[in-house]
């Protein structure tokens, strides 16, 4: 999906003149600041069409708040630069876990008014997804996905990483995701393959990692850098068996593509919709937070866009057919790992945060 190449960009982007270019590119094109309404950032292609359609829309009917959609994504440089140059021209966006917590550490986000929310509503959204700076707005997935061509249903096929990893036993052409942006990399499924309890992941061990890396590297064909290049090789059927969005399979399943995806030990990531600092029309945009996470709402999001609700009494609304599409549905989550953005942004002695920390080791053992 495209918004997932967008997120790995923006995290790049963290230089003042790049955030002073993006954030010119979005304040142009939103509207004035006035009394009753509110700037939206809601990002582009379906993704953002399915926010219009399911949040933005309805919320102006039952507010007769106006939402100014910006069909864009937001960076943590753009959202720095607004709060401090005290132009602050968008009242809502997202920003990727890792982006939100740097942010709020930064003090450059609102704090979430919690007492807008139904009991029922804010029992139902994921402990995880609940943070004092934001609420999770969507949450997606890194999956095991099989060409069913080559690992049929009938046939043995790997159904957790330590499979993956027995080349011997599953013998297949394989790949998993690069780790050169750090905060994104096959880090958990390696400490899973060899044999790291779920719930013992972090803090993340990382010579433990690159051992476990040492053993799957000769059998991977080729590590990939973006959804749209593992849609690709799974599509030209390059590889076998895979580490994939979750997104980009369910699009060429719905294709009519050999392919199938395997939940148990999935590993979830998401975004948070969060208030920059100063916003004029703060009280607006904590009121539009809360209508984008009841459970209806996001309901009525997954209908148009195949990712999961973080409030999972959206369940309860859907249709089985749709919600078994979904990272989040009950059956898959008890099975699943949430990545920690918290330990990625840790600061170890040496000043690197462990983010940094991975990808300095990454691009040394890529080379060997």
């Amino acid at each position: 999906m495209k918004y997932e190449i967008n997120r790995r960009r923006l995290l790049q982007a963290t230089s003042t003149a790049m955030a002073a270019g993006a954030l010119s590119s979005i304040a142009g094109r939103v509207a004035a600041q006035t009394p009753n309404q509110i700037n939206v950032v809601l990002g582009g292609g379906d993704w953002g069409k399915a926010n219009i359609e399911a949040y933005a829309k309805p919320f102006e009917a039952e507010t007769g708040i106006k939402v100014n959609p910006i069909t864009d994504d937001m960076g943590m440089g753009q959202v720095e630069l607004m709060v401090k140059s005290g132009n602050v021209t968008v009242d809502v966006g997202a920003l990727t876990q890792g982006s939100g917590l740097v942010a709020a550490k930064k003090g450059i986000l609102e704090e979430i008014d919690y007492s807008l929310f139904k009991k029922e509503e804010l029992d139902g959204i994921y402990e995880f997804a609940k943070q004092p700076f934001g609420v999770a707005n969507l949450i997606y997935s890194y999956n095991m996905v099989y060409n069913t061509d080559v690992f049929p249903a009938d046939k043995p096929r790997p159904t957790n990483w330590a499979e993956f990893w027995d080349a011997e036993k599953f013998p297949g052409v394989r790949t998993l995701v690069s780790g050169q942006f750090g905060s994104e990399g096959p880090w958990e499924e390696a400490l899973l393959a060899d044999g790291v309890s779920p719930d013992k992941l972090y803090p993340m061990d990382i010579d433990r990692v690159f051992a476990s890396l040492d053993k799957i590297k000769p059998h991977i064909r080729k590590w990939w850098s973006s959804g749209s290049e593992i849609q690709q090789m799974l599509h030209d059927k390059v590889v076998d068996i895979a580490q994939s969005y979750d997104g980009r399979a369910l699009l060429l399943i719905d294709q009519g593509a050999p392919t199938e995806i395997n939940r148990n030990q999935a590993k979830l990531q998401w975004d948070y919709w969060v208030i920059p600092k100063g916003s004029p029309n703060a009280k607006a945009a904590q009121k539009f937070i809360e209508f984008a996470t009841r459970a209806e709402r996001q309901a009525a999001f997954c209908q148009l866009f195949p990712e999961g609700p973080s409030n999972g009494n959206a369940f309860k609304l859907l249709p089985e057919k749709v919600a078994r599409k979904l990272p989040t549905h009950p059956d898959y989550i008890k099975s699943s790992v949430s990545i920690n953005g918290k330990w990625y942004n840790e600061v170890g002695p040496s000043g690197v945060s462990n983010t940094e920390l991975l990808i300095q080791r990454w691009n040394e053992w890529i080379l060997q």
